[in-house]
């Protein structure tokens, strides 16, 4: 904790004050009576462009000075933090570049695309995307908004954390996706500050899991990417990771993987109970107390929905089947190169 302090998430909600929205926590009877206890949903699947990633991003562009304001920024993703970057530099007006990797659904990519934003599709993972990147940020003198391991984007992402202390101080358990670790270390610095008795558990998919690969092995580690319904959670956490590596480690109580099968599963059972539109990422959590890999304790469990940018055609196999449902094909997204 010592790294991120809870008085710089303060800050940081003033800083993103009237740029992000306050997003709704409500209770989920249905996952509650199969998981035994009282469940509630913290929805940024209807945050500003769909997922929680905005908060880091008004954040990180809100620390800008006007040098790096008038020079631009860059940001390599996964699709949801550079829609976020771009939509949030736009109502700025800071230059923005955004770097994905051929791996990005199609969906993702056009709607970055349709920010107006310098968009590059290049290599075929999150490591090669953000190789170049850097290589444009040096060449162009442009400013790097990390997806996670950045203090400002870790404050703006703690935000959730505030967010779910004021309306359910009740709060005794988060269950919240797992990737780089920027969210679920900000949302943990927030809630073990005001109790560190509070549990806070991260959910990734078994394909490709990073972070929880490198909690394991006690240092950061390179991981293949998969295909995943989780396409949000895949990438690397760097092997020069300066800080959510760390707090994770120290902040985090238990770490759970999820399958296929129970992402498509939660997706489905999201829609149907709670009318919720979830990607897969964003169904993690979910995905962990339909399974029982986590027991709610007494008191309320809040569970992060980090985002609702699916795809039309793979939301609608979900629905059809939320058994036999394939991951997100690798090399989805069109062709390489400037964009």
């Amino acid at each position: 904790m010592q790294a991120i302090a809870q008085r710089s998430l303060y800050r940081a909600r003033r800083a993103i004050e009237g740029v992000v929205r306050r997003t709704p926590l409500v209770a989920s009877p249905a996952l509650g009576r199969v998981a035994g206890g009282d469940v509630r949903l913290k929805l940024e699947n209807l945050q500003l462009t769909g997922a929680f990633k905005a908060r880091g991003a008004a954040s990180a562009l809100s620390a800008l000075d006007e040098r790096a304001r008038a020079t631009g920024v860059i940001a390599v993703s996964t699709g949801n933090h550079g829609r976020a970057v771009a939509t949030v530099a736009g109502r700025l007006g800071v230059p923005a570049t955004v770097c994905v990797s051929g791996r990005v659904p199609r969906h993702k990519i056009e709607a970055l695309r349709a920010t107006g934003c310098e968009l590059v599709v290049v290599g075929d993972s999150q490591d090669e995307a953000e190789a170049h990147a850097r290589e444009l940020m040096e060449r162009r003198g442009l400013t790097l908004v990390h997806p996670f391991d950045d203090p400002a984007v870790i404050a703006g992402q703690g935000t959730l954390g505030l967010e779910v202390l004021e309306e359910a101080p009740e709060v005794r358990c988060a269950v919240v996706p797992l990737s780089g670790g920027g969210l679920i270390a900000g949302v943990a610095v927030a809630l073990k500050a005001a109790d560190p008795a509070v549990r806070v558990i991260g959910v990734s998919m078994e394909r490709g899991p990073a972070m929880a690969r490198s909690l394991r092995a006690g240092r950061p580690v390179a991981t293949p990417e998969e295909a995943t319904l989780a396409d949000s959670l895949q990438g690397g956490i760097g092997e020069r990771n300066r800080y959510t590596f760390d707090l994770v480690r120290e902040l985090v109580d238990e770490v759970v993987l999820v399958s296929e099968a129970a992402i498509a599963r939660a997706m489905r059972f999201a829609f149907e109970h709670d009318r919720q539109v979830l990607e897969g990422a964003g169904a993690v959590g979910i995905a962990a107390l339909l399974e029982g890999a986590i027991r709610p304790p007494e008191g309320a469990t809040v569970v992060v929905c980090s985002g609702g940018n699916v795809g039309a055609d793979a939301f609608l196999r979900v629905l059809a089947d939320a058994e036999a449902v394939d991951p997100v094909p690798i090399g989805s997204a069109p062709g390489t190169g400037p964009a």
